[in-house]
């Protein structure tokens, strides 16, 4: 007799990890962090939007329609968990994904999301 076989889940990414992961507390904290910043869809949104390129505040607020206020609050959240960097150019403050890890990390999530389950 043979063994019946389990069916095993598949998905339609290719996943590139070659084994668990490993990491210290520090770290878990940090990306904890991370998520909570990302875990409202307003500033995910604004992540997405910087997904094409830097740009100032005024900018995000015309194209996000939304209160300067509630944009820098955000924002300020953003930049505090690592996932943006900002630089100021005279009285500009301009904001952008702090790197490519958050631009994989975003690819990633929303890739995730898309997937039917």
């Amino acid at each position: 007799m043979s063994a019946a076989r389990v069916a095993k889940p598949t998905c339609n990414h290719v996943d590139t990890a070659p084994g668990p992961l490993a990491c210290t507390p520090r770290q878990l904290e940090t990306a904890a962090a991370m998520c909570r910043a990302m875990s409202d869809p307003a500033r995910l949104r604004l992540l997405v939007l910087l997904t094409e390129r830097e740009r100032c505040v005024s900018e995000i607020v015309a194209h996000d329609q939304s209160r300067l206020t509630s944009i820098s609050a955000r924002l300020q959240m953003l930049h505090a968990a690592n996932l943006v960097a900002r630089r100021r150019e005279a009285k500009h403050v301009f904001y952008s994904l702090a790197d490519e890890h958050v631009h994989l990390l975003l690819r990633n999530v929303l890739g995730h999301a898309a997937e039917k389950h």
